[in-house]
């Protein structure tokens, strides 16, 4: 019968027609027959199943192989001997060279016709051993995947006892071996279904035999955190882990992370390997897994691998999301990475090119994956937005793309920032930022944050910008007894000359700490700014008083000494005068005081008082002018500050104020593309009104305030009536009166406070005010001078004025904004634009040869402006000085820095301005300081160097996970959707 049924397989007839004559055969075998044709048939049927060369042939056999295994068992079970098992099993069937590829599918065949044989036991107890050796030898996904077919219909043939451990943890090292070897959709999906057969096994042995699951784990770590030369662990490994009982994930995780044994390197390498699972299709809970793992890396402060996985693999972990198959899992990882990252904007910035494209991706797919992802990731940069601001150029097209996106209210984003910080203690990260390779492209040099110091260091670096007190700072002798003012000459100098990116203002930060002041929390920067001042002032008169003592001696003529010997450097440089005056209506006896101050703390007009503009109301020369007495609205909410001039509100129902001569020039509408000034009409036609000229020039929004306006509110008149009446000393009683403020005399760095903190009775918080204020690049600040100071003026062409005028206009170029990102003062962050103002030199010549007054001469507006935010620094404009606020509504100006231009030889400060100018160029550094710096330098070339070396390896390891998916053949391959989610 074997003959026949061999004839009919090999002939050329029509397959229907052989199928007849088998199954005449079929039914002939089901008769009974002798020994020796049952083992011939077998025999034939064998050879069809194991070589034959058509899937027709392989059918045939398997189909008579089934019938003679259920209707002549006796023979079946000798013929399926052990011996011939194991022959199968370790030569093969078939040619040398062209071995058969189907004996396990033939032995998980034949196993079904002797499990009650009396030989059952010994083929189980063969088939143990031989499918531990099996794997040992590496075999490819799809053998694999049949002897997990074979265990898992027949587990007896399970390894047992310490076999079973070893059998677990090289079916694992299969598994990091396994490669999809074609591009084909069906080849892919065939693939995928072969690994989840092998990690199918594993999780049917973990479930009888949990003893054996964390060896298998501890291999499973041993194969990812290789360092060896070799190809890349398969990403099918995220297939074995999906099966592991999260009740197990602590004690694992704390085991790993506690185990000395491993290095650093060898955790990174893992980690990074794991990262890369978020791109397996078919896992599940893996990014609790990654999470899990980093958030134990976080605990036992293994912040260096935490930061160089993070910056190496999340431009991968955000690639995913658009691949809705993996987006879940992905996105739970992107979320905890940024999250926790919040030592630096390295990470999120890594996104930035790539989130606009991702985003316009998600609203195209429209499904529901997609919007719920959106949501979150919108969420989830709103939470970078807050946590790393002061980033305008960069944040613009990102803000754009999310614009129509749900905004998380502040207490979500604290909330979110709170629980996910690798550690609540900033200074244990302060060694591993920022990771700044070079200076940046500007040459400027920015300031570590030491824990919420970004209010220092916007102050800093906006001294530090105001080259004037720079260079008279960097001069001072070595043997000034002004500890302060030594530390911070100390920091200009580093920040001057150092080669550092970034240095750290610890020791200033220590020196110059308002006592007051929460440690780690943030603070008001005008407010450090103020205390900062008003030490160094302090510091320095007790340093000159000690010094006349010293001179007493000497019998020096007071006439000899210099006339600003009695002024401080803070005084020379932000020091003014303000005139009080309060009329009594009564009896219109004025009484006036005058009081020195540094700074101007700018209140908000009431809403319902109207804006003026030039452009609406006359604009009087400077000369014309004097403030009038007319009371200004009353604030119902006067924002709290420490003003030199404290203000009391005014009665409500009197007229507006008039316009006070404070003009602008330069004003930029947000959003407006062109140059500030891009008509060049800066200089001033002489044929008429200069003051008109610029007038013409302001273009502040139409509803917006400007800081001229503020100005305006600040010197407008106030009414004393009610409770805030005013004693008359020459009627002997309260009276109604006006009070008014005239400036006396202007500082040559003119600094103004926006008071946009205010506290509210309601909530009980202070809450700030967040319009939009207008910044001009130019001010013109109406000063009050004698009848002498006027003439002078006059004879040097300062402004055009009467000889009988009180008042000539001080002009003040903007030099630097200080930045407020928040709503709140208690929290946010603070940055600042800086650029270096001097006086500028004329570039058209003068007409008829007549001198072009100081006041007319064209601006320079080609002088950089530089974004200061902590370490980063970076060019930028007026542009987005004055645009910030419309991209950002958070993002407001706070503290503005203006310098006066020269132009009145007969202030009382010329002298102290001209010798700050001819320290310019005269600058040379005390040795000790020179030499401090100098050895500063060749220690950061030796740390640089050191650093190279030591990571040299590391980032030898890292090169190879960032390009694993070159090693991986099926990384590239696509799912059936046509995306490419394996990469």
């Amino acid at each position: 019968m074997d003959k026949i049924l061999e004839a009919v397989v090999m002939s050329s007839y029509p397959n229907n027609v052989k199928q007849g004559l088998v199954r005449r055969v079929i039914e002939a075998s089901k008769q009974p027959m002798d020994s020796e044709q049952c083992w011939s048939m077998l025999e034939l049927c064998t050879k069809l199943y194991l070589v034959g060369d058509t899937k027709y042939k392989r059918e045939i056999g398997k189909e008579v192989l089934e019938v003679y295994g259920h209707y002549h068992p006796e023979e079946f079970e000798e013929f399926f001997n052990v011996r011939f098992l194991l022959s199968l099993l370790q030569e093969g069937y078939g040619p040398l060279g062209k071995r058969s590829h189907y004996v396990l599918d033939y032995i998980q065949l034949g196993l079904q016709f002797v499990l009650e044989s009396p030989s059952a036991n010994s083929i189980f107890s063969l088939l143990r051993i031989e499918v531990l050796r099996k794997v040992c030898e590496r075999p490819s996904p799809k053998q694999c995947a049949k002897i997990s077919k074979l265990l898992m219909q027949h587990p007896q043939c399970i390894p047992t006892g310490k076999h079973q451990v070893l059998f677990c943890q090289q079916l694992i090292r299969c598994i990091g071996q396994f490669q999809c070897v074609s591009e084909g959709e069906d080849d892919i999906m065939e693939f995928l279904e072969q690994v989840n057969k092998v990690s199918g096994l594993l999780q049917r042995i973990w479930r009888t035999q949990t003893s054996a699951i964390l060896p298998s784990l501890k291999e499973l770590f041993t194969i990812i955190s290789s360092t060896e030369e070799q190809e890349v662990p398969s990403n099918a490994l995220a297939s074995v882990v999906q099966f592991v009982p999260l009740e197990l994930m602590d004690g694992v995780i704390r085991n790993l992370t506690n185990d000395d044994s491993i290095t650093d390197v060898q955790m990174m390498m893992a980690i990074g390997r794991m990262i890369d699972w978020v791109s397996w299709p078919l896992g599940k809970n893996i990014d609790k897994w990654i999470i899990a793992l980093l958030k134990g890396l976080a605990a036992v402060k293994k912040f260096s691998i935490l930061i160089e996985v993070t910056l190496s693999k999340i431009e991968k972990v955000f690639s995913k999301l658009l691949y809705p198959i993996v987006r879940e899992g992905a996105l739970s990882v992107l979320q905890y990475m940024l999250l926790s990252f919040q030592h630096s904007h390295e990470a999120f910035h890594l996104l930035l090119p790539h989130i606009p494209r991702l985003v316009a991706s998600l609203k195209k797919e429209d499904s529901n994956s997609a919007t719920s992802s959106l949501e979150q990731l919108a969420e989830l940069i709103h939470c970078m937005f807050f946590r790393f601001s002061g980033y305008p150029d960069l944040y613009e097209p990102v803000l754009e793309a999310i614009k129509a996106l749900p905004i998380p209210n502040e207490d979500r984003i604290k909330h979110l920032l709170g629980q996910n910080a690798w550690t609540s203690q900033k200074n244990e990260l302060a060694c591993f930022y920022p990771r700044l390779a070079s200076k940046s492209e500007t040459g400027k040099i920015g300031l570590i944050n030491l824990g919420n110091t970004c209010y220092m260091n916007s102050v800093i670096q906006s001294l530090f910008m105001a080259s004037d007190f720079r260079h008279s700072v960097l001069n001072l002798t070595e043997g000034i007894s002004q500890p302060l003012m030594t530390k911070l000459q100390w920091l200009f100098a580093f920040l001057e000359h150092s080669q550092r990116p970034a240095i750290s203002p610890e020791s200033f930060l220590s020196a110059s700490w308002p006592p007051w002041f929460t440690p780690g929390a943030q603070q008001d920067c005008s407010e450090y700014l103020k205390y900062l001042l008003d030490r160094l002032h302090e510091e320095e008169k007790i340093g000159k008083r000690i010094y006349q003592k010293l001179k007493e001696s000497s019998l020096m003529s007071q006439a000899t000494e210099h006339h600003s010997l009695n002024k401080t450097l803070i005084e020379k440089m932000f020091g003014g005068k303000m005139m009080t005056k309060i009329r009594c209506l009564k009896c219109l006896n004025i009484s006036s005081r005058e009081e020195a101050f540094t700074d101007l703390s700018l209140a908000f007009p009431p809403p319902d008082r109207p804006v003026r503009r030039p452009g609406s109301t006359s604009v009087l020369p400077v000369a014309e002018i004097s403030p009038q007495f007319i009371e200004p609205h009353k604030n119902p909410s006067q924002p709290t500050g420490s003003p030199w001039v404290r203000r009391k509100p005014p009665v409500p129902g009197d007229p507006a104020a008039q316009p006070v001569p404070v003009e602008t020039l330069g004003f930029r509408e947000p959003r407006e593309s062109a140059h500030p000034l891009s008509n060049s009409a800066v200089s001033v036609d002489t044929t008429k009104d200069p003051h008109l000229a610029f007038a013409e020039q302001t273009c502040a929004p139409k509803d917006s305030r400007s800081v001229p306006d503020l100005i305006n509110y600040f010197l407008s008149p106030e009414r004393l009536t009610a409770e805030n009446q005013y004693h008359c000393e020459q009627c002997a009683s309260l009276q109604d009166a006006e009070k008014v403020a005239q400036l006396t005399e202007g500082p040559h760095y003119l600094i103004l406070t926006l008071l946009r903190f205010s506290f509210d009775s309601h909530t009980m918080k202070r809450r700030k005010i967040l319009d939009n204020v207008s910044i001009p690049v130019v001010l013109k600040l109406p000063i009050l001078v004698s009848s002498e100071e006027t003439e002078d003026v006059c004879r040097h062409g300062e402004d055009r004025a009467d000889l009988g005028s009180t008042f000539v206009s001080a002009v003040y170029d903007l030099c630097s904004v200080v930045v407020h990102s928040g709503i709140s003062s208690e929290s946010g962050h603070y940055y600042c634009y800086s650029r270096e103002c001097t006086d500028t030199v004329p570039r058209a010549p003068p007409r008829d040869g007549a001198p072009k007054p100081a006041s007319d001469k064209q601006l320079d507006f080609e002088i950089p402006w530089y974004l200061f935010n902590d370490t980063r620094v970076s060019f930028s404009s007026f542009e987005s000085v004055s645009n910030v606020t419309s991209f950002f509504p958070k993002d407001t100006a706070y503290v503005l820095f203006y310098r006066q231009r020269e132009g009145r030889p007969c202030s009382p400060l010329h002298e102290a301005v001209a010798e700050a100018s001819h320290l310019h160029s005269e600058l040379s550094l005390n040795k000790d300081l020179m030499e401090a710096i100098s050895k500063d330098n060749i220690l950061y070339l030796q740390e640089q160097e050191k650093r190279g070396e030591e990571q040299s390896c590391l980032h030898s390891h890292l090169a190879k996970i960032l390009h694993a998916s070159v090693h991986q053949r099926f990384v590239s391959k696509k799912l059936p959707d046509n995306n490419n989610v394996f990469n």
